[in-house]
């Protein structure tokens, strides 16, 4: 399939005021994907009809408005579900029968940029093909229906997902006597999240949950977690937990300010199912740590690399057939649970897998050995690729036979920014330290 002009490895994604995410594309996008909704409506008596939930940046409703406009000149119906987690569109998508569902958010990017992200009916990310058809209808020319759809705001939402989440963690187990700070990193599960943990027990304390359109992902968040981590250590809570802007990615905290990242996170849920059931694989992704994947090999699990996005790994999950997978970012699938990344849902799970066993994380997840690993961002134009640069490649190829078979480099686009990440790991911290270094001086 040939380069996608405008969506990347999650929705459509950019500066607020650009040249993607502005007025009149977002109509245009919203009126598109209606025609390919409308294209593809397996039975026309059922009229097409989508949701549409959104983070708490500032042109959020601005961009609600334009992508409203679009669907409804395409006779669609929308239905406004407000500020929610991305994952709970997903879930909404699916047990309330809609077409679609659309999610406005740029996840864990500062408030200047926003996105579109895009939820097929079963709950799932839209298909590459899906995709295909919605760029090539931008490029034509908007023909308004005869009829146009219709708005509904709905309410009841918050409480259909609020009660998926707790369904998720085990009845026999509480959250009793257990403190947290849950940070929310002022994005779209500011309320909802401190509630749930709340719910089943927990003594919370609640940080970035007072969201003013500007300060989402504002130095704290899932990205910044030593805001939170200060919070842990002062508070002398048990854990805490960390969630991006829209709640898709988690990461955790323990007592002692230890940060354990989404490939420790997903370790703690593979040995917790793999003790009462059989794991037949775990997906990953380029960037997941090689200690890792060896402890995966030790423990006779099928590990499989996947192209970095949660919908890589989702479909490389349900290739291979397994129910857990993830990205060391801190977005964690468990197929077993819900259809894509929940953030919240995670937690839950290694909330409930460290309770079961009656032990910490740290302990948890001791014989999980993490190679030393440095990733660096880079400023990259697109337009180049970066494969066909010499300087770049005789870089990577010296820097590979250094590390020799003691670890390994990648460089990659960001699907999301225009930028390379650059990434280098090895068993020797300082020998992986000066590899990157090295690396990233060639693009100073």
């Amino acid at each position: 399939m040939s380069k996608m002009n405008y969506f990347g490895t999650d929705g459509i994604r950019g500066q607020v005021g650009g040249d993607l995410i502005n007025t009149d594309f977002i109509f245009k996008l919203g009126y598109a994907f209606g025609v390919v909704l409308n294209n593809t409506n397996c039975n026309p008596h059922n009229k097409v009809k989508v949701v549409i939930g959104k983070d708490t940046r500032i042109s959020s409703d601005m961009l609600e408005n334009s992508i409203v406009e679009g669907l409804i000149s395409a006779n669609v119906d929308v239905f406004l579900a407000g500020v929610i987690p991305t994952s709970a569109i997903a879930y909404i998508s699916y047990i309330s029968n809609f077409s679609a569902g659309i999610v406005i958010s740029a996840s864990h990017n500062h408030y200047l940029d926003n996105g579109i992200k895009f939820f097929s009916g079963n709950g799932s990310k839209l298909s590459l093909h899906m995709e295909a058809a919605i760029e090539k209808e931008i490029s034509n020319p908007v023909i308004l229906y005869s009829k146009k759809g219709i708005v509904t705001k709905i309410s009841n939402i918050e409480e259909k997902y609020i009660d998926f989440c707790k369904s998720t963690f085990p009845n026999n187990i509480s959250l009793k006597g257990i403190k947290l700070v849950i940070d929310s990193a002022n994005g779209s599960a500011y309320k909802i999240a401190p509630y749930i943990f709340n719910a089943l027990g927990a003594n919370v304390f609640a940080i970035g949950s007072n969201p003013n359109g500007k300060n989402i992902n504002d130095k704290i968040g899932s990205i910044f977690p030593d805001t939170l981590k200060q919070v842990v250590i002062s508070k002398k809570a048990d854990l805490g937990i960390a969630f991006d802007g829209d709640a898709d990615r988690v990461l955790m905290i323990d007592s002692n300010g230890r940060i354990f990242n989404g490939d420790e996170l997903l370790y703690s849920i593979v040995i917790d199912r793999l003790s009462y059931n059989i794991v037949n694989g775990v997906v990953g992704t380029l960037m997941t740590n090689y200690g890792f994947e060896k402890q995966m090999h030790k423990l006779h699990i099928k590990f499989y690399r996947t192209n970095v996005g949660d919908r890589n790994v989702i479909e490389t999950m349900k290739l291979y057939n397994c129910l857990y997978g993830g990205e060391n970012s801190g977005h964690l699938i468990c197929l077993d649970r819900h259809s894509t990344g929940d953030g919240i849902i995670s937690s839950l799970q290694i909330l409930a897998a460290i309770i079961r066993h009656n032990q910490s994380i740290s302990s948890f997840i001791k014989d999980l050995y993490m190679y030393p690993q440095y990733i660096v961002n880079v400023p990259w134009n697109y337009q180049y690729s970066w494969e066909k640069n010499n300087k770049i490649l005789i870089k990577k190829q010296e820097i590979e036979k250094k590390l020799s078979n003691r670890g390994r480099v990648l460089i990659r686009n960001s699907g999301t920014e225009p930028k390379l990440r650059l990434m280098v790991e090895a068993a020797d911290k300082n020998l992986a330290l000066s590899c990157i270094q090295e690396l990233k001086s060639i693009f100073d």
